[in-house]
């Protein structure tokens, strides 16, 4: 496949001056392809001369001088290092004789050849050009006015002031004017009118409407997760968040840092950490029966794929699997990016519109007051404290965690991932009804009791502890059953729990096209 490459890519390249296409492709570059690349190809695993690039080759050679050039001397085993091919079959005299005609011609490599050694024009740092002679409103203006006498062309007619308001509102707002601000526009003849018009536009709440339409092209922006179940999901706040920062001006370097890592900055405020929400647009597949570790890792490499495209300008995804040969991001860039973002959780955090901030302060404010209060009238209540716990440490139940096996056909594609400290964390599409079947070996101790724990982890949605979108769950029945030839159910003397919370209807997104009434 490399050999075949190498020639393909040769004889899809231009033809230097005074040199035959022929000549180079014909008699050159198979011996190269054949005899050469192997070893010295864009890996360099053997020495230094890479045939794809074209500076590195002609290191190696001094044109018009055959037998003063490294590369001749060791294809014939006149220099001092061993001959090459190394390990290989030596080349024929009617071979030496091509490449020693070539290089006494001077060696000349044919256009294209070694564009690894040239830089791309998206990487040559931009220098501003001088300032072209004719006047003109403002610098743009002055180069297209020297192209178009270059041509023989002349600008087009001013455009009339209702028809430039036209295309400036169109432009920053994505809306025409108003039929008022046209004539408002045309009462105007001030030299600032049109500045004016600008300012207001740019002041205009529209402005990061129509602008952040463009930047969330680029963040996969989307309300639902996409793949076969496509849920809603709520990231409206992200939007909003990309639109303010347009219409507040905020600096392009603030821009991509609050996207990137908002979450991390010192004293992170919410807006800070709806930014990285910029992370968050990838697919989510919830479908039954996935592995979430696949699509886990699949959204990981959508993620380096926005930050290449959208943060970048380039494209990175060869990277992924190896390092292209013309791409300045190498496999090993890669994955050190890779390995930043790919350390963290995956659960959705709590953000909270005003006047849920407003609710949420006065909420917290009177739970304190009813603290302060209750320490006033207890002013014990420190060892009172300090006594339950030592009775809840004492009670007489010896608990042991189980680490039972979870049969997977009874999960409906679930998945429940043991963790190291016995819990199991629940993962994949969560269906607002679901029974799963946990299978416990015998155990020699007399089992009296079952205790169900809810823990919270930052794998799940706010943190969990359920699955549901705002991180609650909702047990509705536990059954244990003894098995023998014939399962027995096993009653239950007693059931208590430590927090009961409230029926809530289930949200419209959940309707199963019955008539039931349907609650958490």
């Amino acid at each position: 496949m490399q050999r075949g490459w190498l020639v393909a890519l040769l004889l899809s390249l231009g033809v230097a001056k005074g040199v035959e296409k022929s000549d180079f492709l014909r008699d050159i570059a198979p011996i190269l392809a054949r005899s050469c690349h192997n070893c010295h190809g864009p890996k360099m695993q053997m020495g230094g001369l890479r045939l794809d690039a074209k500076a590195a080759a002609l290191k190696t050679i001094h044109p018009g001088d055959a037998e003063s050039s490294e590369l001749y001397r060791r294809v014939t085993g006149a220099g001092k290092g061993a001959r090459m091919p190394l390990g290989g079959k030596a080349l024929s005299a009617e071979e030496v004789a091509l490449i020693r005609n070539w290089i006494g011609e001077g060696a000349v490599w044919p256009d294209g050849v070694g564009a690894a050694d040239k830089p791309h024009w998206a990487y040559v740092a931009p220098k501003r050009p001088a300032l072209a002679a004719l006047k003109a409103a403002n610098p743009i203006d002055a180069f297209v006015r020297e192209r178009l006498a270059k041509e023989g062309l002349r600008p087009s007619a001013p455009a009339e002031k209702a028809t430039l308001l036209r295309r400036l509102s169109l432009d920053l707002i994505g809306l025409p004017p108003a039929v008022a601000e046209v004539d408002a526009f045309l009462a105007d003849t001030s030299a600032q009118a049109y500045s004016r018009q600008v300012e207001r536009l740019l002041a205009s709440p529209h402005y990061g409407e129509k602008w952040g339409r463009w930047w969330l092209d680029a963040a996969r922006y989307a309300d639902s997760d996409g793949y076969e179940k496509d849920k809603q999901r709520q990231v409206w706040f992200y939007r909003d968040w990309v639109i303010q920062s347009l219409n507040h001006d905020l600096p392009y370097d603030r821009f991509l840092i609050e996207q990137i890592a908002g979450d991390l900055l010192p004293n992170a405020t919410q807006d800070q950490r709806v930014a990285t929400g910029f992370l968050r647009n990838s697919m989510i597949n919830e479908e039954g029966g996935i592995d979430p570790e696949q699509f886990r890792m699949e959204a990981m490499f959508d993620r380096m794929d926005a930050l290449g495209k959208a943060v970048l300008g380039v494209t990175i995804q060869c990277a992924q699997c190896h390092t292209h040969k013309y791409d300045p991001i190498k496999h090993e860039d890669y994955y050190r990016l890779f390995a930043f973002i790919n350390n963290t959780y995956e659960s959705s955090v709590a953000v909270y519109t005003a006047a849920e901030q407003a609710k949420r302060a006065q909420i917290v404010s009177q739970t304190a007051a009813i603290e302060n209060d209750m320490r006033k009238r207890m002013p014990d209540w420190a060892g009172q404290m300090a006594r339950w716990a030592d009775s809840v440490r004492e009670e007489k139940t010896r608990w042991t965690v189980i680490r039972p096996e979870v049969d997977d056909i009874s999960t409906g594609g679930q998945r429940y991932l043991p963790l190291e400290d016995g819990s199991l964390l629940a993962a994949g599409y969560a269906p607002t009804k679901h029974t799963v079947k946990l299978a416990l070996k015998p155990s020699p101790a007399r089992i009296t009791a079952f205790r169900l724990e809810l823990l919270n982890h930052a794998d799940l949605p706010m943190g969990g502890p359920g699955r549901f979108l705002d991180g609650t769950g909702a047990l509705t029945e536990f059954e244990v059953q003894l098995t023998t030839e014939k399962p027995v159910k096993i009653k239950m003397a007693s059931a208590t729990a430590d927090v009961r919370l409230p029926e809530k209807e289930l949200a419209a997104i959940f309707f199963d096209k019955s008539k039931n009434r349907r609650v958490t």
